[in-house]
């Protein structure tokens, strides 16, 4: 993770831990003192404070599961060798540098994204809208083989700290700066040699052959 995206908030939580901290120690040693209104009182606001800034650092530690978009950039370059029937060996390269490989079966690749945008103040402080890859899956041509033959799914993002989907989705009022969070896919033949990118801009994912072989199966994708 980039400890750096977020420098403001970051400072914000680090300011917050101190100064709960200092409240709690402060509380402790007034109670220790028979100082009881404002040992606790100072007690309980350093309470709040650390446990908000707890709260706030699960939210942070959510965000580096995204990367920042800020125009259309190439997020995924995928490379496919068939190994048989119905069944290829895909190279993810993804746009930090991740390589993974994978089998899929069916047909078609298909990539899905998760796209975070920002409104009000969060714009002004300089918050670009933000991306995660979220899987890579098969897919079959022939519905009813999609509904009964093998498929083939994997995960490309690590869940870490308080999901801030499923908050947003959730208590929408709780996170006011928050304009909208929305899934985005993109799906395209697989054939032996085949390579594309994908592309990701602020409408969605974007996919596109790179090679001839790829060219020549969309060319003839029915």
């Amino acid at each position: 993770m980039d400890f750096s995206v977020f420098p403001e908030i970051n400072f914000l939580i680090v300011i917050l831990i101190i100064a709960g901290v200092i409240m709690l120690v402060t509380g402790a040693s007034r109670l220790y003192h028979r100082q009881f209104v404002t040992g606790t009182g100072a007690g309980l606001t350093g309470l709040v404070l650390v446990c908000f800034s707890l709260l706030l650092l699960s939210f942070v530690l959510n965000l580096y599961t995204y990367q920042r978009l800020t125009h259309e950039e190439a997020v995924a370059e995928l490379q496919f060798r068939k190994v048989g029937h119905q069944r290829y060996e895909v190279e993810l390269k993804e746009s930090l540098g991740k390589v993974r490989t994978l089998e899929l079966m069916g047909d078609q690749w298909q990539l899905d994204a998760r796209v975070m945008k920002w409104e009000g103040m969060t714009n002004l402080l300089g918050l670009d809208s933000l991306y995660r890859l979220e899987r890579i899956s098969g897919r079959y041509s022939d519905i009813a083989l999609e509904r009964r033959a093998s498929r083939t799914v994997y995960g490309l993002s690590e869940e870490a700290g308080l999901d801030i989907w499923d908050v947003s989705q959730e208590y929408k009022t709780w996170l006011p700066w928050v304009d909208t969070i929305y899934g985005s896919a993109a799906y395209l033949p697989m054939a032996d040699g085949a390579s594309f990118k994908v592309s990701l801009s602020t409408t969605g994912l974007v996919a596109r052959p790179i090679n001839e072989i790829a060219k020549e199966s969309v060319k003839n994708w029915h």
